[in-house]
């Protein structure tokens, strides 16, 4: 039945869902990349689609922006409609050595100031990994399209506006790749709850320089983004 945030009805959803921040990217990509797509929700303007990807079923639901934003979505998702298989895909903010723009990001684990995991774990620092496996299928789709990918962590911030003027300075000693910040709650949820997650990121701007892309340079990228997580997904369902 429906969830306080999401109105579609029980299986209106695939097992495996892209999560795009922006809803109406949501729309772009069920439009542009799905078979078939139809809108399943829409509550708060916050859009859902299931269609179709190579024969595959999947679904596209928007999160918004930030940790307890896509965690509301990802856990209902999760609990509620049977979703299985989530994949973030958005943008970022490039910080690490040598990240440049354009490049696409693979979140093996996710560094956080937020608490939420903390809150699930006791009190005490939970790693907030990928699934492997996803990991794997995204790095290999990649790689057959020919699209060169950076695997690492990233650092998923609870404030975009952030006053501590140091913290750029840590991100890089520690080889933090970029900042966004979806993806720690998103593998916390999925931990809590036995599903599987995976972030996927385009860097749309580096952050020490201000230096950032167009939008026709990150739609262009975007799309490279999402083929890589559709095809990761029917690779991983094989």
């Amino acid at each position: 039945m429906p969830t306080p945030h999401i109105s579609a009805e029980p299986g209106a959803f695939a097992e495996a869902v892209l999560l795009p921040g922006d809803p109406l990217r949501a729309r772009y990509i069920a439009e542009q990349f799905l078979d078939d797509a139809h809108e399943v929700t829409a509550v708060r303007n916050m859009l859902g689609f299931t269609g179709a990807y190579r024969g595959m079923p999947v679904s596209v639901m928007g999160t918004g922006m930030g940790i307890p934003s896509a965690s509301i979505y990802a856990t209902e998702l999760v609990k509620e409609y049977g979703v299985r298989r989530l994949v973030r895909v958005g943008s970022c903010g490039g910080v690490g050595e040598g990240i440049g723009l354009r490049d696409v990001v693979l979140a093996a684990g996710a560094c956080t100031d937020s608490q939420v995991n903390r809150a699930r774990y006791g009190g005490q620092d939970f790693a907030a990994i990928a699934d492997f496996a996803l990991l794997r299928a995204a790095a290999d789709a990649a790689d057959r399209a020919g699209v060169a990918v950076r695997v690492g962590n990233v650092h998923s911030a609870d404030l975009f506006y952030d006053p501590r003027s140091t913290q750029l300075d840590m991100f890089r000693r520690m080889g933090v790749l970029a900042i966004e910040m979806e993806a720690a709650g998103l593998y916390g949820v999925a931990a809590e709850h036995g599903a599987r997650a995976l972030g996927i990121m385009t860097v749309s701007d580096l952050v020490p320089s201000g230096e950032q892309t167009s939008s026709d340079e990150r739609e262009r990228t975007f799309g490279e983004m999402v083929t890589i997580a559709l095809e990761a997904l029917v690779a991983d369902a094989a």
